[in-house]
């Protein structure tokens, strides 16, 4: 009943009369009801989320690369595979650095029988091309009791030629495109139509020749007759490469350089390759241990995640102290 006199509440949270402040208590049941669901809602996240990233781990640890190391261990002589596949340039699974990791793996395992670099290439970097050239030879000459042979699969072109004309020999599908001994370099043309627009070029360079190759500028015959050399250049290296590697067996003539391509059957006639046959094949029938064991050096799938949470745990620490926190 209101008898009309303004309760005075005690610091404990009662009436001064003795009653309890039920309003007040049940609030701040409330509030602390609300705060233990926030903390065990965020420890089962944090629960499911680690078992997420564990059941990652073990599922990438399964398809891991580390298979191939156990079956590297079994006993019994075999056939070692190094794939060669895209473009040759750095920083790529066709980099040099990345074949001849495979290689030397390769050959230096004991139970090696015989070794296929496997190429399906359009070309790259012919620098590239040569660093794996030049270890196939030193590779043969460290280790010649081990056969190295090149298959080529759908293509070897370009600096893909460059590499494989190192091996033993070269095995071809009749299908196969192989050839194109040139070197290019891809440029265009924008003059015409930056006068068009009404687009001024503004270069600057310390070097008479610095804009060498500028799409943006006209061309100039002393600049186009020093890239002619320049590319004439490399076009000698390589045919120098190929005249060495395929030695007698190559039917030498000015089609062979011209920068063409033929068919794996036309490359067997013109001596760019030897025989016929598919990986299994050489293995089987050439080499003689039919089981084939990949050493191609591939990504690490745990070391990828890893780098990868890595990288986000340093995020998102440096994003916690560099921003205020409303929790």
């Amino acid at each position: 009943m209101d008898n009309g006199k303004n309760e005075i509440q005690s610091p404990s949270g009662e009436s001064v009369d003795g009653r309890p402040n039920w309003e007040r208590e049940t609030l701040i049941k409330l509030a602390t009801a609300g705060l233990d669901e926030q903390k065990r809602t965020r420890r089962w996240g944090i629960f499911f989320k680690l078992l997420t990233f564990a059941y990652l781990f073990i599922l990438l640890f399964m398809l891991s690369p580390l298979s191939e190391f156990d079956e590297r261990r079994l006993t019994g002589k075999h056939t070692a595979l190094v794939e060669l596949e895209g473009v040759i340039a750095a920083n790529t699974p066709a980099s040099a650095e990345n074949i001849i990791k495979g290689l030397r793996a390769a050959l230096e395992d004991e139970q090696t029988a015989g070794v296929i670099l496997r190429i399906n290439s359009p070309g790259g970097s012919p620098v590239q091309a040569g660093h794996i050239n030049d270890e196939i030879y030193r590779l043969r000459d460290k280790y010649p009791e081990t056969p190295l042979y090149v298959v080529i699969s759908d293509v070897c072109a370009s600096g893909g030629l460059y590499a494989a004309v190192a091996a033993e020999k070269i095995y071809v599908d009749k299908a196969s495109i192989v050839g194109s001994i040139g070197v290019r370099i891809d440029s265009f043309g924008f003059v015409e139509a930056m006068e068009k627009l009404g687009v001024e070029r503004r270069l600057y360079t310390a070097g008479e020749h610095k804009g060498l190759l500028d799409p943006f500028l006209p061309q100039e015959p002393a600049e186009r007759a020093h890239i002619d050399s320049l590319l004439d250049e490399i076009h000698q290296q390589f045919i120098r490469v190929v005249k060495e590697g395929r030695g007698e067996r190559l039917k030498a003539s000015e089609a062979v350089f011209s920068g063409l391509v033929w068919s794996g059957e036309r490359a067997m006639e013109l001596g760019l390759v030897d025989a016929l046959g598919s990986a299994g094949f050489v293995a089987r029938e050439v080499i003689g241990a039919e089981r084939i064991v990949d050493f191609t050096p591939r990504q690490d799938y745990l070391q990828w995640l890893t780098e990868r949470l890595g990288a986000s745990l340093a995020r998102g620490i440096q994003t916690h102290l560099s921003q205020p926190n409303l929790r």
